[in-house]
């Protein structure tokens, strides 16, 4: 079997004061049910994602989704999390229980609402995804992870400094295109590659244009079975995922290579049948500008060592051989954490079915890649997306 995405709704992401986890959930919740054609009644499964970690009061939020509608009262909620990847680990989750006949018709919700928490508040929070044992007292939070790892990596290949403004540039400039993103302002490289009071540096060689934004924000989806969503006006197939947990501490593993992230994507091409230079683009995990540059080698743009080569070769341009973040990335969309993966599985959908966002369409687009990392490559999720038909 195999589960399709027939629905969804997404929020902008940003700061909003006025906005609740409830009331984000019950917003997306309902416009994707509604966008999909279902009632609360053809809901068989409920599935949240909430990374939380501090961030929120209100720590069990699984039931909350059923504030959207009475009549999901008494279906089964789950709330999911696996740090950064806490959005995809919960479409997954539903897409399994598609596949094992569990439900015909599942509900994923991803939620966060970051920024009502004071500036230290969120650094201790998000540190939370790394090893505390090992990481704990990093200055500048995961950040500071993210900023040992760029100066290992200039140590190992050179300074990058110029591909990390470049990515951060272009995550920008796409970002200008998406209404649902939180920055939609397009800075150029020179902003990007500068230190200024506006640009300072963050963590290592890190500067503040090259680390993901504190957001709020919520996206939903719907998933059906292959029968059901033959009778669906739209559908997207998802046509394969793959899910690789690495060891916690980076004292354990490589932590330049991104094992897991190759692992990953290894795993789903295979099973989709296809090959990387098949992808029409790909939506990847721009937590840091570091990561994305990273993950150029990891997923197999370039050999190790190389990946500066796709940035400056224009490769991952929206017009270039395989488009990387035409939404704009964690980098510009925003980054609230629990519902980022299941905004990069609605946005891949519209992509996909030509229903992207003015500028931000992807001309031909007919089968998208999803890189969703949870930690510095612990949690690492693929997903490969088609029109169904």
């Amino acid at each position: 079997m195999t589960a399709s995405i027939v629905g969804w709704a997404h929020t902008p992401f940003g700061k909003f004061d006025a906005e609740t986890v409830e009331s984000l959930v019950v917003k997306v919740a309902t416009e994707a049910m509604a966008d999909a054609g279902i009632t609360a009644d053809d809901v068989d499964e409920i599935v949240l994602g909430h990374f939380n970690a501090g961030f929120s009061p209100q720590d069990f939020t699984a039931a909350l989704v059923l504030q959207a509608d009475p009549k999901l009262r008494f279906k089964p909620a789950t709330r999911v999390e696996n740090a950064c990847a806490t959005g995809t680990a919960a479409v997954h989750q539903g897409i399994r229980a598609i596949n094992a006949g569990d439900a015909r018709i599942v509900l994923v919700v991803g939620v966060e609402q970051m920024t009502r928490t004071p500036g230290p508040e969120i650094g201790k929070n998000l540190l939370r995804a790394s090893y505390l044992v090992e990481d704990g007292d990093t200055p500048a939070g995961f950040a500071g992870v993210f900023g040992k790892i760029a100066q290992q990596y200039f140590q190992k290949y050179g300074d990058q400094s110029d591909a990390l403004a470049m990515i951060a540039a272009k995550n920008h400039k796409n970002g200008v295109e998406n209404p649902y993103a939180q920055m939609r302002k397009d800075f150029g490289f020179e902003f990007c590659r500068s230190e200024s009071e506006k640009n300072p540096f963050v963590a290592g060689p890190l500067k503040r244009t090259d680390c993901s934004l504190v957001s709020d924000g919520a996206a939903a989806l719907v998933l059906c079975d292959a029968a059901t969503a033959k009778t669906m006006a739209k559908a997207v197939t998802i046509k394969a995922t793959a899910h690789a947990q690495d060891f916690l501490p980076m004292s354990k593993r490589d932590i330049l290579d991104f094992e897991g992230c190759t692992v990953a994507w290894q795993r789903a091409l295979q099973s989709a049948g296809v090959s990387l230079g098949d992808l029409s683009f790909v939506e990847t995990h721009d937590c840091f500008t570091v990561a994305e540059l990273i993950e150029y080698e990891a997923m197999g743009l370039t050999p190790k060592g190389q990946g500066a080569r796709a940035i400056k070769e224009g490769w991952t341009q929206k017009d270039g051989k395989l488009p990387v973040n035409p939404s704009g990335g964690l980098k510009a969309k925003g980054h609230p954490i629990g519902a980022t993966g299941v905004s990069m599985h609605v946005l891949t959908a519209m992509q996909l079915l030509g229903q992207a966002p003015e500028g931000m369409q992807i001309k031909n687009a007919r089968l998208g890649g999803i890189f969703n990392m949870g930690g510095a490559a612990v949690a690492n999720y693929v997903s490969i997306l088609e029109p169904s038909r």
